[in-house]
């Protein structure tokens, strides 16, 4: 058996310098997949004009939506096997591992029938201007089609970070962006063999680079043994554990209903910008695709310290836990604050990048853009701050505090200015909703009971027996070499 890098443990060693390099691949993996959607968003913008870009501009907010709708119970089973492995109980890892997935990848099917359906309605409902609706209905129906491969790929990938392992889900998510960008162009096109399918090209670009990717970090995990992998003879494992699954519906519902917020707002947003024409629709499409950059940092050191203190919250390091905070909290400062100067300066070039040659969208974009994009830094403390919170099981006060700044702040800010100022009442409603969910965040982290909750009792986290796995090493960092020496009977499967 090839030799496998033992998985970073999260809870030992100094704390700034474990987060970051715990964040940079995630950062590296959301650069390459922003990168990935910003090439597809020129080849649309640029050959297939304005209209198509709008029609992916309003597909997409429906998938952000559909992700988010299972985006929770992926988020409740990172957790729970970052506080297993914090703990040193791999049994209890692999057996949320084995529900979450059953559970996940059923509800994801299900998901994917009912969309491909109303795709159409859906987009209809938004309000998606007309000369854009047929091409958005043939390319958010096959999204729907990759739903599935989407949310299975998402899902091993936070499991693998709750596991202390960012690498591998890195690699794998580089090879997807890589076959996603390859593959674009030959399907819309139809270059060579392949058939010229317009818009639908991108999209089925994106399912082919999903399956791809996936059955290749399946195969990885399979080969090397890792400490995730479930194979024949833990079959078992897959059958659902009702004490787990209440942990991921109970606490998952309300974190995905976080990322249904959100994605509603957008769909709310798109809306109202869809009112003031095609060229404002599209420029707010062009802005969308800067905005995937400026919320990049912010994202990953989000997701890295949720993991991290997930870990430390299974081993009771609580000085870890408030140290990954405040780390987290001046990295998201100071690498966000980093990329928003040059959007600013350097915005007619990289707006451009998004429309054709003498658009009237491009001023547009630059106005709204000056306004909006200074919102990611309140954004990042919030996703910092309230990723820690719920790696204890803290879940329902950051679904209210979203609630509030979105359904309370946002839209009401945007619905009832925009008589008097127009366009730029939307584009406001950003940094004002933003900076009220940042103080929110950070008055419930500091007087708030969070550190008090749990995501399993005591008794349930007993689940494990011997029998069925082997038994977790002395030492944090599990080492899939190690537990295959320890269960050499055991051939790879």
């Amino acid at each position: 058996m090839s030799k496998n890098r033992p998985v970073r443990s999260l809870t030992e060693g100094p704390i700034g310098p474990s987060l970051l390099l715990f964040a940079l691949p995630i950062l590296a993996g959301n650069i390459a997949q922003s990168l990935n959607g910003s090439v597809n968003a020129i080849w649309v913008g640029k050959f297939l004009g304005e209209n198509a870009l709008t029609a992916t501009a309003n597909a997409n907010n429906i998938m952000f939506f559909l992700i988010g709708s299972v985006f929770g119970i992926g988020m409740a089973a990172t957790i729970l096997i970052g506080q297993a492995i914090g703990r040193n109980d791999l049994g209890q890892a692999r057996k949320v591992m084995g529900t979450s997935a059953t559970f996940f990848v059923g509800l994801s099917v299900l998901i994917a029938i009912a969309g491909w359906w109303l795709s159409r309605p859906l987009l209809a409902a938004m309000g998606t201007p007309a000369e854009a609706l047929p091409l958005a209905d043939a390319y958010l129906r096959v999204i729907f089609l990759a739903m599935p491969l989407l949310y299975a790929f998402a899902f091993l990938t936070a499991a693998l970070r709750g596991a202390g392992d960012a690498r591998t889900p890195f690699r794998f998510l580089l090879l997807s962006v890589l076959l996603d960008i390859g593959i674009n162009p030959l399907l819309i096109f139809g270059l060579g063999p392949f058939p010229e399918l317009g818009i639908a090209g991108a999209a089925w670009a994106t399912l082919i680079a999903q399956a791809l990717a996936l059955a290749a970090l399946l195969f990885h995990m399979r080969r090397r043994r890792h400490m995730l992998w479930l194979g024949r003879r833990n079959a078992m494992l897959f059958r659902i554990d009702p004490v787990i699954l209440r942990a991921l519906v109970v606490k998952g519902v309300p974190m995905g209903l976080q990322m249904v917020l959100i994605s509603l707002s957008m769909i709310m947003m798109m809306s109202m910008v869809n009112g003031y024409g095609t060229a404002t629709a599209a420029a707010y499409g062009a802005s969308l695709q800067l905005w995937t950059y400026v919320q990049m940092p912010a994202m990953a050191i989000g997701a890295a310290c949720s993991a991290m203190a997930a870990q430390n919250v299974g081993a009771a390091r609580w000085d870890h836990v408030a140290g990954t905070a405040r780390s987290g909290v001046i990295y998201n400062f100071l690498l966000t604050g980093t990329l928003i100067a040059p959007l600013i300066l350097l915005d007619r070039w990289t707006l451009a990048l998004f429309l054709p040659g003498g658009s009237p969208a491009l001023e547009v974009a630059r106005h709204l853009n000056h306004i909006a994009v200074w919102s990611f830094l309140f954004f990042g403390v919030n996703f910092v701050v309230s990723g820690v919170v719920r790696a204890t099981g803290a879940v329902m006060p950051p679904l209210l505090i979203l609630a509030v700044s979105l359904w309370g702040i946002r839209i009401p800010f945007a619905e009832l200015l925009q008589p008097r100022f127009g366009a730029d009442a939307v584009w406001w409603s950003f940094p004002v909703s933003a900076a009220c969910a940042m103080l929110l965040s950070l008055a419930y982290y500091r007087w708030g009971n969070w550190r008090e909750a749990r995501m399993l009792s005591p008794a349930a986290m007993e689940v494990a027996t011997p029998s069925e796995v082997p038994a977790m090493p002395p030492s944090p960092v599990a080492d899939p070499d190690l537990l295959a020496e320890l269960a050499p009977e055991q051939p790879p499967r």
